[in-house]
């Protein structure tokens, strides 16, 4: 006796079929190297070839992170964090947006400016410390100051660049179109330097992240990831900083896929045209 065996929809063989595509086109690549430090780093906890006072099991470091993640302290640092990052950005993007377009607009200001830019960009940005503490405390307004000018040289050498780059025939059509100088940076100018600018945004957005966990170090004690890192130095918890570490690469690898996605979206009028 034969049992009829039933027919599979053509709608469930698409989806089907998709599901395989997908898991043939998977790269695995990207977690064959963090795959292998996981191995590496059981190993060598689990066997004894380090002092596991100095660098904590992974299954202890994950007891540590599940404890941070359930609780308040983590998640009110990395607000407080995110907010000295977001504040100093906008201030350095902002100031490097109108001085990186003055510089590239005007040959006079590029000449006037330029070389003291030129100058100040190869300074260290921890060798302001000093000056910014001083003048400024060890507060607040010195963080923000900080994660400002680390935000500020990518940011006015991509405006920079793009303006410079901008064809002189797209300027001169808009002049015959007797648009007023505004009209033209943001009618002309602006979008033509787009792709430089966007990537000195992008730039600028990882500076800022770097200069605040920097900011959160050297100035004075505030709730903060920094904050949580050198707590768990000082108290020698130090699954507590290679969980802190973690959430920095975690937010910083974050910002880069948002940016990424806001770069494409902004940017497919560049691929319509290809």
């Amino acid at each position: 006796m034969s049992i009829d065996r039933p027919i599979l929809s053509t709608p469930w063989l698409r989806h089907a079929a998709a599901v395989q595509a997908a898991a043939r086109r998977a790269d695995w690549r990207p977690w064959a190297l963090p795959a292998a430090l996981l191995a590496l780093w059981s190993l060598a906890t689990g066997l004894g070839w380090v002092d596991t006072r100095i660098l904590i099991s992974p299954w202890g470091t994950a007891a540590t992170a599940w404890r941070l993640l359930s609780g308040t302290m983590l998640w009110e640092g990395l607000g407080h964090s995110l907010v000295r990052d977001l504040t100093g950005f906008v201030i350095g993007s902002f100031s490097g947006l109108i001085l990186g377009s003055l510089l590239g607009a005007s040959r006079w200001a590029d000449g006037a400016i330029g070389p003291t830019y030129h100058a100040y960009k190869q300074v260290a940005l921890f060798a302001w410390i000093p000056l910014i503490s001083v003048w400024m405390g060890m507060k607040e307004p010195a963080k923000i100051t900080f994660i400002a000018l680390a935000t500020l040289p990518p940011v006015l050498q991509g405006a920079y660049e793009g303006v410079r780059a901008v064809s002189r025939e797209h300027v001169e059509v808009g002049r015959v179109f007797a648009l007023s100088r505004w009209q033209l940076y943001f009618k002309v100018i602006l979008p033509s330097a787009s792709p430089q600018i966007i990537t000195g945004l992008r730039l600028g957005l990882i500076y800022a992240w770097l200069g605040t966990i920097g900011a959160e170090y050297f100035f004075a004690a505030a709730p903060g990831v920094g904050n949580i890192l050198i707590d768990g130095r000082e108290h020698f918890l130090l699954d507590q900083v290679i969980v802190g570490v973690a959430v920095v690469g975690v937010v910083g690898y974050g910002f880069h896929l948002i940016t990424t996605a806001i770069e494409a979206r902004l940017l497919r009028w560049r691929r319509v045209r290809a």
